[in-house]
């Protein structure tokens, strides 16, 4: 009974790394191009739902204030926030490993 359950830790861990590199992928991808619109999607629906998921709540409401928190004062300070978003994703992601 041990055994399977630290299988499905295990498993389910490996599904949450594998679906925040899809996430972060998406999030990086659409920040090299530059597609606000893109950004702004992933960031609210992708993040959220996958914070969420995992139990990463702060997460889940920083990619929440940052599409609902608008209008924002210039494009730059949007992306900055974005940036922002990518290098907590990335910690999260460390830590997950």
């Amino acid at each position: 009974m041990l055994h399977r359950n630290m299988s499905t830790a295990t498993t389910m861990t490996a599904n949450a790394r594998l679906a925040l590199d899809d996430v972060l992928g998406d999030l990086q991808h659409a920040r090299r191009s530059g597609n606000v619109g893109r950004l702004a999607l992933v960031a609210y629906c992708e993040v959220r739902r996958w914070a969420r998921q995992v139990g990463e709540q702060a997460l889940a409401e920083h990619s929440t204030q940052l599409v609902m928190q608008s209008p924002h004062e210039s494009r730059e300070q949007f992306l900055g926030r974005v940036d922002a978003l990518i290098d907590e994703l990335e910690m999260v992601r460390q830590r997950l490993t």
